[in-house]
């Protein structure tokens, strides 16, 4: 006669019953603002800033070598200074998305410099949203759902110094 293996229940499984659910919360982090953390968060941002303005002078030059490029195959083409209609055409297409991408980039860096500004501005001690992460927990009959959710870790430096509400 054929007899079938049971699992055997883990801990896990005979701590937690069919009357519980494994539910997924996002956890607030905050951190307070210390002098290093002033420190880190403005370099940062001034890297980003750096990042940019590198993007920018590339940009800059593709666009020109891209125009220079169009500019001696229509002279080759044509003979001494000459462009074509097309050639314009092109060379305006060029200018346009060049224009383009480069109002992105300055949008993007005026928004950085506005974070910089507001770093700068913040007070030693004051509590800063840093960012979000997910978290599982078991919740039971008699669970306050919404108390449950509402959980935010505060680091200091980088280091947890507390954990806020109910886990």
């Amino acid at each position: 006669m054929l007899t079938q293996d049971r699992p055997t229940p883990t801990n896990s499984e005979s701590l937690f019953g069919a009357d519980q659910l494994l539910l997924k919360r996002s956890i607030t982090v905050k951190a307070v603002v210390t002098s290093l953390w002033k420190d880190e968060a403005q370099q940062q941002l001034q890297s980003q800033i750096d990042q940019i303005d590198r993007q920018l002078e590339q940009l800059d030059q593709q666009v020109q070598e891209m125009i220079a490029e169009l500019q001696r195959q229509s002279r080759q083409i044509l003979g001494v200074g000459g462009t074509s209609a097309e050639t314009q055409a092109q060379i305006e297409n060029i200018q346009a998305q060049g224009g383009d991408r480069k109002a992105e980039l300055l949008d993007q860096k005026t928004l950085i410099l506005q974070q910089l500004q507001q770093v700068q501005g913040l007070e030693l001690g004051e509590e800063v949203e840093q960012g979000q992460m997910d978290s599982f927990f078991y919740i039971q009959k008699g669970d306050h759902l919404i108390r449950r959710m509402q959980v935010e870790i505060l680091l200091r430096d980088g280091v947890i110094v507390d954990i806020r509400g109910d886990l």
